[in-house]
């Protein structure tokens, strides 16, 4: 059995993906290896014949990652989706309460903030796209490149609509609104980030 540990560590390798999804597949192919040699065995097969039988109907670690991959992909970009959806609108309505309380003190919003949310509220709007395209069957094959830097994008917006809030209002005046804001922002920015990149990988190992 050592042979087919050594066939799932080579298969997770090759896989990019969110982390639960791969080692649920590399989990579900581990199980079906060892029930299918088994099988073998109580036919009469030596173990290690039975093993080797097992992995050639299987394929190889290479033959089997491009299908895995694929629903990988598909999942990552899910997940990006996902996190878009999860820390823009909160970002966003933090934002819109300084701008608010940034009126009120007589300071105009910022332009550059205001563009920079712009961008990071767009691209919500292309992860909630995503999330819909993605219940299709068929999923286009930019789609999950799409994502990836859409999630950079917005990943990169976050910290500088923060950053142009955090100059313009007064600091002395704001300052556990602005720490909330920026703790919140380095959460998600991370989180996104992450996401992003790992979307950005799996488009590249898909092709």
């Amino acid at each position: 059995m050592n042979a087919i540990e050594s066939y799932a560590d080579e298969l997770a390798a090759e896989l990019r993906g969110p982390a639960r999804a791969k080692a649920r597949m590399v989990q579900e192919i581990r199980d079906g290896l060892s029930d299918t040699a088994a099988a073998r065995v109580e036919a009469g097969l030596p173990s290690e014949e039975a093993v080797r039988d097992a992995m050639r109907e299987f394929g190889t670690p290479a033959e089997v990652a491009p299908s895995c991959q694929r629903e990988l992909t598909v999942a990552q970009t899910r997940h990006t989706a996902f996190a878009l959806l999860a820390t823009v609108p909160v970002l966003l309505g933090c934002w819109h309460l300084a701008w608010t309380i940034g009126r009120d003190q007589g300071i105009p919003p910022s332009q550059t903030a205001q563009l920079l949310a712009t961008i990071a509220g767009t691209a919500a709007v292309v992860g909630c796209a995503a999330l819909l395209i993605t219940r299709r069957l068929s999923v286009p094959d930019r789609l999950p490149l799409i994502m990836a830097w859409t999630g950079t994008a917005a990943s990169i917006a976050m910290p500088l609509t923060t950053i142009a809030l955090a100059t313009a209002l007064p600091l002395a005046d704001n300052w556990p609104l602005l720490l909330i804001i920026a703790a919140g922002t380095v959460a998600a920015h991370s989180a996104l980030a992450n996401s992003a990149k790992t979307c950005r990988e799996c488009a590249e190992q898909a092709r």
